[in-house]
């Protein structure tokens, strides 16, 4: 038997795992900055198929790679340097435009440019496969250790690269990954001057290339493309962060982002103020005051009806649009203010100002979500919620639940008012899909007769949906006719209302669409195809939206506001690519991907076929292949159905995804990295190892199933590093556990082409793994993400190989 690996052999790995995940995490950055965050899920797979590929290509050839380990192990950090530089010169260089990906006509060179993105980014992650596979075949009788470094490592890099976000910008990430490649080189066992001459000219040329080559750019579809192109634009102040990259723009082209009457004037009232304009990764976050702020439109904006139903009241505001949403509150006669923003950026430039921009006086600010003020104190007049706060952050979209509307009715004074908005501007069938949600709220605070306590109104691009713990009697229905008639809004509901009657008297035409047919279907005349819906949404009875869109209440189990369409229509949504918002694209990225990872799977599944005698005859007591397929496959899909899940339930404990996504990635990478350094303990009895390991995880998952959602909740009020570390508690036990059926069942893999078959099936599934969740967190709730993960791990404990393969004679002529 072999001596345990040194240090000197898995500090390289810890090294290449760091910068690997790091690589990773910059390249999601970059589509993020310069295209858009959903292609980064091709990222991913780019990645995980990478690590397949070389799975399969050592399991063929390992003989030939353990004979020469050494070498390989040397060389491979000189040839992961001038990978990751290379590949990501042809990422930036890339003319990829995922709008172009949409049309018809222009759709096939985007597929070439995709092709592009895969011929540049896989030989990075192919070595970096292999270099990970080859430490587990020349150290197979320490498996433990070795993939504790690899996780570990792994968590190290995601946990710098993120602390790197802060300094640097997203394009400039790659170059400071460079350095830990070259410091592997630094461990080479053989021929080390070679090897360190040539891994510090790789380095030089890879930096020079990644520093003075060209860089990625906004892409003209991105919101920033064109006020940063207009005569005299400044960026007048930039920031760097884990959550994107800010950028405050000074053009003539920027105004208060809010739904204006064109009445204004007959009114007496002024238009909106030129602005300051911030971005956040190219899109546009809010319009930040260039003076102090002040709203004398305020009263022929969308959301002011509220303010003339309660006059003087107490408001609550979800969402402070750069401080403009505070002003209007006070303009309108708002007595007391609370202002929610949880976006750090948009809270800093409220309390201390952003860069020429000053601070934002007239209202306590918060950060903490709608649904943990509403639970700590009631008695609000007004709960508003800003028409941007919905895209200001992506664990806003809890906000808009319909648990969350139960609590908001519940923190009202009686005959207070929530005003929820909603954006027509690309499917009127979003407006319906918060009514059905109003009606569930509504019904979750005891009301039965919900009709009654609904109002809906419109202009031709937004929808403001008012709902109250008291019915709307004829009193608050005639304030809101007269508000609407003198601005030109229309009412698309009221308990009560003659929907053919008010056609006669619409303003903004807005009629019925058929998605599936792709043209308007409504006759001539005015119409308003929420008001057709309305009442019958409200009542719970089927409509011809519903036929067309997934119109299922949203909540805190699916938050997803803008997934509407139904995939099972994907004929449809193909034929009509061209007029999708980007917010659809995402679960249509997904199915691509699992499409892609289906395939990498079964190739990596016929392994032990293409293999032949190498895998019929590895070592006397055979381990089945197909029953080791099985027991790999479900890790690999159970262990990212986990953290999926956990990064979506701690983003709405904590209201910050990026800050959720750091602690679960880190904390189960690190985590399951110590886990997983404990196999040893399980020497002869892998079986028991794993058994022990799936019960934890088992009984931890039925737990969190049970009551973590009503834990969550309770625990609200907690201040954020609490929280922060009630997540990093709750996930530290299953983490370890998570560590360690992995390398015990490698163990029992022998020194046969099994063991990186193993690791390369594992990759495999984790491809599977993460648009398979994505897709089933959408249609179904990330309850049965975690349901799946348990049943996954269920079956793991049951095919975990009965019998280690018995020891074959081999030398490899060098073993670190």
């Amino acid at each position: 038997m072999r001596a345990r690996a040194g240090l000197s052999a898995l500090a390289p790995l810890f090294l290449v795992s760091l910068a690997t995940v790091g690589y990773e995490i910059a390249l999601t950055r970059t589509f993020a900055v310069a295209k858009w965050s959903e292609y980064g899920y091709w990222v991913i797979s780019i990645v995980l198929a990478g690590f397949a590929l070389s799975g399969v290509v050592m399991a063929l050839a390992r003989d030939r790679f353990a004979r020469h380990g050494a070498a390989w192990l040397a060389w491979l950090p000189v040839g992961l340097i001038a990978a990751a530089a290379l590949g990501y010169h042809l990422v930036a260089i890339n003319p990829f435009n995922p709008l172009q990906l949409q049309n018809p006509a222009t759709f096939a060179d985007q597929l070439w440019n995709i092709a592009g993105y895969y011929a540049g980014l896989l030989p990075f992650f192919f070595l970096s496969g292999l270099y990970i596979s080859l430490c587990f075949v020349l150290n197979d009788q320490d498996v433990g250790r070795v993939y504790g470094f690899d996780l570990t490592g792994a968590g190290m890099g995601a946990l710098a690269t993120l602390g790197l976000m802060a300094l640097v910008h997203p394009f400039r990430l790659v170059p400071c990954l460079l350095l830990p490649l070259a410091a592997a080189a630094l461990f080479a066992r053989v021929r080390r001057r070679a090897v360190l001459g040539a891994a510090l000219a790789a380095l030089l040329g890879g930096e020079a290339l990644l520093l003075f080559g060209a860089h990625a750019q906004f892409n003209d579809f991105k919101a920033i493309y064109a006020p940063l192109h207009v005569p005299d634009s400044q960026v007048v102040s930039q920031i760097t962060s884990p959550r994107g990259l800010y950028m405050l723009l000074d053009d003539f082209t920027e105004r208060v982002d809010t739904d204006i009457s064109n009445n204004a004037g007959m009114l007496g009232l002024s238009g909106p103020p030129e602005t300051f304009g911030l971005y956040r990764d190219g899109n546009r976050l809010a319009a930040l005051p260039k003076a102090a702020a002040e709203a004398p439109y305020a009263g022929a904006t969308l959301a002011a009806l509220p303010y003339e139903l309660r006059p003087h009241g107490r408001v609550l505001l979800a969402g402070a649009s750069g401080g403009f949403r505070i002003a209007e509150a006070r303009a309108l006669g708002a007595a007391d203010i609370l202002a929610l923003e949880p976006e750090p950026v948009l809270r800093g430039a409220l309390r201390q100002g952003l860069g020429p921009s000053p601070a934002v006086a007239g209202a306590a600010i918060s950060q903490v979500s709608p649904i943990a003020a509403s639970r700590a104190g009631g008695g609000w007049d007004i709960i508003d919620i800003a028409p941007d706060f919905l895209d200001a952050a992506e664990a806003n979209a809890s906000a808009f639940a319909a648990e969350a509307i139960a609590t908001y009715l519940q923190a009202l004074a009686p005959g207070g008012i929530i005003s929820i908005p909603v954006s027509i501007r690309e499917f009127p069938a979003y407006a319906v899909r918060v009514l059905a949600t109003v009606r569930q709220g509504l019904l979750r605070a005891g009301i039965t007769d919900v009709p009654a306590h609904v109002l809906v109104y419109r202009s031709a691009w937004n929808v403001r949906v008012l709902v109250s713990n008291a019915p709307f009697d004829a009193g608050r229905i005639a304030v809101a006719k007269r508000f609407c008639d003198d601005r030109s809004f229309d009412i698309s509901y009221y308990p009560g209302i003659d929907v053919v009657a008010a056609r006669a008297s619409i303003y903004n035409d807005l009629p019925a669409v058929s998605f599936e047919a792709g043209e308007v279907t409504s006759g001539d005349g005015p119409h308003d195809a929420i008001a057709d819906e309305a009442l019958a949404v409200l009542r719970g009875d089927p409509t011809a939206s519903g036929a067309a869109f997934n119109l299922a209440p949203i909540t805190y189990d699916r938050p997803s506001f803008y997934a509407v369409l139904r995939l099972s229509q994907l004929g449809t949504i193909l034929n009509r690519l061209e007029i999708l918002p980007q917010a659809e694209i995402g679960p249509l990225v997904n199915l691509a991907v699992l499409a892609q990872a289906v395939v990498i799977a079964l190739l990596v599944l016929a392994v032990p076929l293409l293999g032949g005698r190498r895998f019929r005859d590895a070592g006397t007591e055979r381990v089945g292949a197909a029953r080791a397929a099985l027991y790999f496959a479900t890790l690999g899909l159970g262990f990212l159905a986990i953290e999926i899940f956990l990064i979506e339930r701690a983003s709405f404990y904590l209201n910050d995804r990026t800050t959720a996504f750091a602690l679960v990635l880190t904390g189960m990478l690190i985590f399951s990295g110590l886990g997983s350094m404990l196999a040893g303990r399980f020497a002869g009895r892998e079986r028991l190892g794993v058994a022990i390991a799936g019960g934890v995880v088992l009984a931890w998952c039925a737990a969190l199933l049970l009551g973590l959602q009503d834990f969550m909740l309770a625990t609200l009020d907690l201040p954020f590093a609490a929280r922060a570390a009630v997540v990093l508690a709750l996930l530290a036990p299953a983490s370890v556990a998570l560590g360690l059926p992995f390398p015990l069942g490698l163990s029992r893999m022998g020194h046969g082409g099994f063991l990186p078959w193993a690791w390369g099936l594992n990759g495999a599934f984790s491809v599977v793994a993460t648009p398979l969740a994505n897709l089933i967190a959408i249609t179904s709730g990330y309850d049965r993400v975690l349901l799946l993960a348990l049943l996954l791990y269920a079956v793991a404990v049951v095919s975990c190989p009965s019998s280690r393969q018995k020891d074959l004679q081999w030398s490899p002529s060098a073993v670190p």
